[in-house]
This record gives structure tokens, C-alpha cells and sequence, in this order.
């Protein structure tokens, strides 16, 4: 009786260790893959689960990741039962890219990715984060070998774009969704460095004289066109003066005709006016020294505008 309460207990006590082994508590956003006598059985789901012990087997995978080591970044693999399926990020270190114009360039990457299918992700791939990080940077070194440097740093969304194209392909495979791929630093060696900074200053350089020649150009086309329309303005001033001067003398020479009575000469009547401008203009001329010489022709006028002032006196 006391055999049967034993062995009794002893079966109890091995059914519960069975169970307790068999127990799997999944977390949210974890998958566990499970072997039954090494093939594939199933995928546990997040939730209270339970596996027949020393049968079914969660299968492992090797997962990669860097660690800072003396200020040097550190790969580190590790072996997991539990699936992380959150999206996750990978920042590999820098590598040298070489451009399409042979320049030797430094550049840091990011990788996010999410595992969407862990059956896949186990027996796709023997190292599934190496293989990611493998891909993106051969893939980063085959678009960026196809530019110059100088299109480089505006290119870095069209690389990225290119990139997840080539990673989503390899990721359907591998049961991986990669969600973005970002360039984060690209460092360029110091005497190239060097030459773009002065190449920098001359474009700038070169901006300002161009603005500076324009900013002349126009200054020089505003001045030309306000000269020119002064220039309007005083060629109409002394046409409008011209007119008027021309329109008093004729006035003048009918009234002196008029006054006269039709016996005054009309070439007189304008002798005579002219030596009234000869007698006006004398004194501004006495003014640039002391001796005044006049041309022949003068004394004649003047003559004329002696004799048509005796006429117009007897006629009064």
C-alpha cells in the first residue's frame, strides 16, 4: 500500500514537472519556432502555450548586434529562442565607399527592419541580421559607386529609396519586412574636404561679382534712361521756347509793318530787330574782358535800327 502511495506520487510529481516543462508563456511582439524530433512543428503565438518536454524543441536563432568597445564598435552574436518581432533597428559602423569620380568616402548607415515571418527567418537564413547588414552595405556600395561626390550629399533620399528596394526582395525571403534604410553621416577625406570648401568660397565669389556687375548694369541703365529723358525734356523745353521766340518776332515784325503802314521794308523791320539782340547781348558780352570787337556786319544792322527808329518817329 505504501509501494502503490510512492510510486503514486512519484508519477504525480513527474506529470507535473512535464507540465511545467511543456509550459510556454509567450510575451506580445514574440514568436518561438518549434522543432518536434528536429523538423519544423510549429510557431508559438504570443499567450499560454504548451510543448510535449524533450520533444518538441524551440528552435534557435543567431542574431547580431555592435557593442562600443574602447570608443571601436564590437560585433557580437548571440543565440535566442525568443523572436523579437517589433521593429528593430541595426546601426552598422562606417565603410569606405569609392564614388564614380575615385573618391574615398566614410559612410554610416541605418537599417530598420521587423521580422514578419519567424519560420522563414530561422530556416532562410543561417545568421539573419549578418545577412541583412551584408546585403544593405553591398547594395550601399554599388549605388553610391554610381554617382559623384558632388551629387552624393544630394542624392541621399534616391539612395535610400534604391536601397529598400533591394533589401525588401531579400527580406520577402527571409521573412523580414525592412521598413527604412537611412544614410546617416557620410565623411569625406580632408584634402577633399579642403578643395570643396575653396570651391565653395569661389562659387560664393563669383555669385556676389555677378550680382554686383548686375546691380551696375542697372544702376547704369536707370542713370542713361534718366539722362535721356531729361534730355527729352529739355530738347522739347527749347523747341516749346523756340516756337514761342519765333511766334513773339513775327508778331513783332507784323506790328512794326503795321505801324508803318505798309512803307517799311520787311527785311528792315528784321535788320532792326536784330540789332535790338546785338544791343541786348553788348553788355554780357563787355563782361569776358575789356575790349569788345564787333563783326562787320554788325554796324550795317545797327545802321538799320537807327533808320527804322527815325522812321517810326516820323510817323508818330
Amino acid at each position: 500500500m505504501e509501494v502503490m502511495l510512492v510510486i503514486a506520487i512519484i508519477i504525480s510529481i513527474m506529470v507535473l514537472i512535464l507540465v511545467i516543462k511543456g509550459l510556454k508563456i509567450v510575451q506580445q511582439s514574440e514568436a518561438i519556432v518549434i522543432e518536434r524530433l528536429g523538423s519544423y512543428h510549429k510557431t508559438l503565438s504570443p499567450g499560454i502555450n504548451w510543448i510535449i518536454p524533450f520533444v518538441d524543441l524551440p528552435r534557435s536563432i543567431k542574431m547580431r548586434g555592435y557593442q562600443i568597445i574602447n570608443n571601436e564598435p564590437v560585433a557580437i552574436v548571440s543565440e535566442v529562442t525568443r523572436i523579437d518581432r517589433r521593429e528593430t533597428v541595426l546601426d552598422f559602423p562606417g565603410q569606405s565607399v569609392v564614388t564614380a569620380d575615385n573618391v574615398s568616402v566614410s559612410v554610416n548607415g541605418a537599417l530598420y527592419f521587423q521580422v514578419i515571418d519567424p519560420e522563414r527567418a530561422v530556416y532562410q537564413a543561417e545568421n539573419l541580421v549578418q545577412a541583412i547588414e551584408i546585403l544593405a552595405k553591398t547594395s550601399l556600395r554599388s549605388e553610391m559607386g554610381k554617382m559623384e561626390l558632388d551629387k552624393l550629399f544630394e542624392s541621399r533620399q534616391e539612395i535610400n529609396d534604391k536601397l529598400q528596394i533591394v533589401m525588401d526582395e531579400a527580406g520577402n525571403k527571409w521573412g523580414v519586412k525592412v521598413t527604412r534604410v537611412e544614410i546617416q553621416d557620410i565623411t569625406i577625406p580632408r584634402e577633399v574636404e579642403d578643395a570643396m570648401r575653396k570651391q565653395m568660397a569661389a562659387e560664393r565669389e563669383r555669385r556676389a561679382l555677378v550680382l554686383q556687375a548686375n546691380g551696375e548694369r542697372e544702376a547704369a541703365i536707370a542713370r542713361a534712361q534718366g539722362e535721356k529723358e531729361s534730355n527729352v525734356l529739355v530738347a522739347e523745353g527749347e523747341k516749346l521756347a523756340a516756337i514761342l521766340r519765333a511766334e513773339g518776332e513775327r508778331q513783332a515784325i507784323d506790328q512794326i509793318l503795321a505801324a508803318g503802314g505798309g512803307q517799311f521794308d520787311p527785311k528792315l523791320v528784321i535788320g532792326y530787330l536784330l540789332g535790338l539782340e546785338y544791343l541786348k547781348t553788348l553788355p554780357e558780352i563787355a563782361k569776358e574782358g575789356d575790349r569788345v570787337f564787333l563783326p562787320y556786319e554788325s554796324s550795317s544792322v545797327l545802321g538799320a535800327v537807327g533808320s527804322l527808329k527815325e522812321l517810326l518817329d516820323q510817323n508818330r
